[in-house]
């Protein structure tokens, strides 16, 4: 019978694992870099996101300003994500399932959720779809995105990031609004993703249990 050079490759890599012994994988890496919210600021800027600055008591605001400024007629919402930041003097539509890629297309559509981290020297928000994320469908289809973020969501850098996060989950990494650049380097956005991303970053307030 005669023997490929595909069946070889493969023998000889079937052999050579028999007495392989799996190497111990470092995990010290590192962690522990400060959270620099300022750094987060800045790398979200760069990467074109439109960043606002308020107490916990201002989302709600935060967000109907983001809405007014984009022209946003309709908001979508996770379920679990706080009554309190939902804007009283316009509706707000939670998802219950049951809405489709056609509902929630349109520029005048826009989306509110939080994150489970934001990473300060990446500029990355991780969404998890947990409470207050949400379904990929509801953050991948709208035009805008509006995302909370907490003081106890920032960590310094990646590492920190993966401490929090579990890999089981559906993680969404999202640097600025989404984008990619043809073979002659334009830059095109909304392409896999919205095209404009507002980040709410929440001061922490001096006193609260909460802290970056």
């Amino acid at each position: 019978m005669t023997i490929s050079a595909r069946d070889e490759v493969l023998a000889r890599i079937r052999s050579a694992i028999v007495t392989a012994v799996s190497p111990d994988v470092p995990r010290d890496y590192r962690a522990g870099a400060a959270a620099d919210v300022e750094l987060l600021v800045d790398r979200l800027v760069d990467y074109r996101a439109i960043v606002h600055r308020c107490a916990p008591a201002g989302i709600a605001g935060a967000i109907i300003e983001a809405a007014d400024a984009a022209g946003i007629d309709r908001l979508f919402a996770p379920p679990g994500l706080d009554p309190a930041w939902q804007p009283s003097d316009r509706h707000v539509s939670i998802d219950d399932g049951t809405l489709t890629a056609t509902d929630l297309d349109g520029n005048d559509v826009g989306v509110i959720t939080t994150c489970s981290v934001a990473i300060c020297e990446t500029g990355t928000i991780v969404l998890d779809g947990g409470p207050g994320q949400g379904r990929r469908l509801l953050t991948l289809v709208p035009d805008h995105h509006i995302c909370i973020v907490l003081p106890e969501q920032v960590v310094g850098a990646v590492p920190d990031a993966f401490r929090r996060l579990d890999p089981r989950r559906p993680l969404t990494w999202i640097s600025g609004p989404s984008a990619t650049s043809d073979i002659e380097l334009k830059r095109v956005e909304g392409v896999h993703g919205p095209r404009h991303l507002v980040v709410i970053i929440v001061e922490h307030v001096p006193g609260s249990n909460s802290a970056p």
